[in-house]
Parts: C-alpha cells; structure tokens; sequence
C-alpha cells in the first residue's frame, strides 16, 4: 500500500502513483501606504494541495480506479489522506482528474493511462 484516500488504496494493483506534489501557502496580505513599502500581516496558513500522478498499465493495475476515484469526487465528500507509512496528511477533497490513454491495443482499449488526481485539504488539522 502505498496511500489511502477514503477507502481507496493507492498500489500496484489499483492505481500507483510515481509523483507526490504538495504545495502550502501562508497569507501575508498587502496595505498599500503612501510614500512607503506596502505594510504586510500575516493572517494564517493558506491553501494547501496535493498532486498525485501515476500510470495504471492495465495488465498490472485496474482501470477501473480512475472511475472509482470519479464517483468518490462526485460526492463532493471529503476523505483523510493516510500515506503508507501512516502519515496522516488530512482530510482532502478531490478537486481534479486527468487521464491520458495511450498504446492502443486493436480494439481500442489504452496499454498505458496515465493520471493526475488533484486534491486540496479543507478541514484545519493537524499535518506535517
């Protein structure tokens, strides 16, 4: 296992992901003053974001997964983010998928998909 959103497991037999992106923001808006430099406050943690991208070869890993990670964001649900070393991020929405199929076999079914899941946390807890 390699992460868990919700009840979904991220492994080589479902959907295995080679790229773990996180991107955290800080809020420090800007009051313009005359003659000065802008005055900056800082007003707290800002968003925070996880891409995942990966490749689903279907002789390995189910495509499937893509359709199952579709009707989980469908829900507008939020899920705990649980790496496989028991890290817990948070809870994350999913905010983005993107699927590419390529390799074609002859009746048109994809050698290779790969994917990008894009999710962002939107309860305040407690993450590394």
């Amino acid at each position: 296992m390699m992460m868990i959103l919700g009840v979904f497991v991220f492994s080589l037999h479902t959907a295995a992901y080679q790229k773990l992106e996180r991107h955290t923001q800080w809020r420090h808006p800007s009051l313009d003053r005359v003659g000065k430099l802008p005055a900056y406050q800082f007003t707290g943690r800002g968003e925070d974001s996880i891409s995942l991208e990966g490749s689903i070869i279907p002789e390995f890993g189910m495509p499937q997964s893509l359709f199952v990670l579709r009707v989980m964001a469908n829900t507008g649900k939020t899920f705990a983010l649980i790496g496989g070393t028991g890290k817990v991020y948070g809870m994350y929405a999913i905010i983005g998928i993107k699927e590419t199929q390529q390799y074609f076999f002859k009746d048109g079914t994809p050698k290779r998909i790969d994917f990008t899941l894009d999710l962002v946390q939107v309860y305040d807890t407690i993450t590394t």
